[in-house]
């Protein structure tokens, strides 16, 4: 799949997206190596929360265990759904930015269903 092709999907997910009534959405981003999680809230477009697989905290623990990137994508979404319940937010949008459903991406959105947080 070419840039252009992804840039229209997540324009078309962005479309979809703006028709709910939650306040909160987390975006994913994913690179060849990282995983970027944010919660932005849509009202005020404001970044609330993030983490990645670059955070001090996380790449500690990563040091310890090495594993893969599904494994990083888990830990990545433990550490994002214990800041979230920290701070009272667990009901969200899901924007998964165009990237395909499945692998790290899914990873990631069922480690947070694991962990309380629904979408």
């Amino acid at each position: 799949m070419d840039r252009q092709n992804w840039l229209r999907k997540k324009n078309r997910l962005k479309y979809k997206i703006r028709k709910t009534t939650n306040i909160y959405k987390l975006v994913i981003f994913r690179s060849s190596k990282h995983i970027y999680g944010q919660i932005v809230n849509l009202e005020k477009g404001l970044t609330v929360l993030s983490c990645s697989s670059i955070d001090n905290d996380v790449s500690n623990e990563l040091k310890k265990i090495k594993s893969g990137k599904i494994e990083i994508s888990k830990l990545v979404a433990k550490k994002l759904s214990d800041k979230m319940k920290k701070n009272k937010i667990l009901d969200i949008t899901f924007d998964r930015n165009g990237y395909r459903y499945h692998g790290r991406i899914k990873a990631f959105a069922e480690e947070l269903r694991n962990n309380g947080i629904k979408f």
